[in-house]
């Protein structure tokens, strides 16, 4: 397995200024939050995947730390394992739509995504039903 690669400051606000501070994933503003946003490697690494613009995106912690290497999760209504939402080659509107601060996932992908991130957990959704009455979700 190849060594993880150090992601260079410039790669490193390529990807955050691309996704203008925002979770790609959850929609999460790193403003908005104590434990700062990461960059995600879409496929990870030990798949295979590589330091490159196109295989990276703005992740707040907690998606990031819920996806971890998975590239697929189990959708849970079908029950099949389904590839996970890739924030560079897919819209997000088309996977998810926003109910409030509620993310409701609207394929097969997005339900997937939903789960493994945890989207709507208590905690989760507190968070972002408090941001929300303030107006900073989304932002």
């Amino acid at each position: 397995m190849a060594e993880k690669q150090k992601i260079p400051a410039k790669l490193r606000r390529l990807v955050r200024e691309r996704a203008v501070g925002r979770c790609e994933y959850c929609l999460l503003h790193e403003e908005d939050v104590l434990l700062p946003h990461e960059v995600d490697h879409i496929i990870a690494e030990q798949h295979g995947g590589i330091t490159h613009s196109e295989n990276l995106a703005w992740s707040c912690f907690h998606c990031n730390h819920f996806k971890g290497a998975n590239l697929s999760s189990i959708d849970p209504i079908t029950k099949r394992v389904t590839s996970l939402f890739h924030p560079r080659q897919q819209l997000w509107k088309r996977h998810f739509r926003l109910n409030g601060a509620r993310i409701e996932p609207i394929t097969t992908q997005g339900r997937a995504t939903a789960f493994l991130l945890q989207f709507n957990t208590t905690s989760r959704l507190d968070e972002r039903l408090a941001l929300f009455a303030i107006r900073h979700y989304p932002r």
